[in-house]
């Protein structure tokens, strides 16, 4: 699958979470996404940033979302 292709499915499936995160204030910006690893890279913002939950919502919100919608990505850092 072209990068590209993997590119926008993980931008659609930030789109679905956004909403999520904007609850409690918080964002997530999509940084990189390494083609030979399978690491995709996000920056939380706000509230999300700071809070202890962070890596959580990271494991089970923004990842699960993210590998859903492309399988292609191995893992998501932040």
């Amino acid at each position: 699958m072209a990068k590209q292709d993997v590119l926008n499915k993980i931008d659609q499936a930030l789109n679905k979470i956004r909403p999520m995160l904007a609850q409690d204030g918080g964002d997530v910006e999509f940084v990189s996404f390494d083609e030979k690893t399978g690491v995709a890279e996000v920056k939380l913002q706000g509230h999300c940033a700071g809070c202890p939950m962070a890596q959580m919502t990271l494991q089970q919100g923004i990842e699960r979302a993210i590998k859903e919608e492309a399988p292609e990505v191995r893992e998501v850092r932040s």
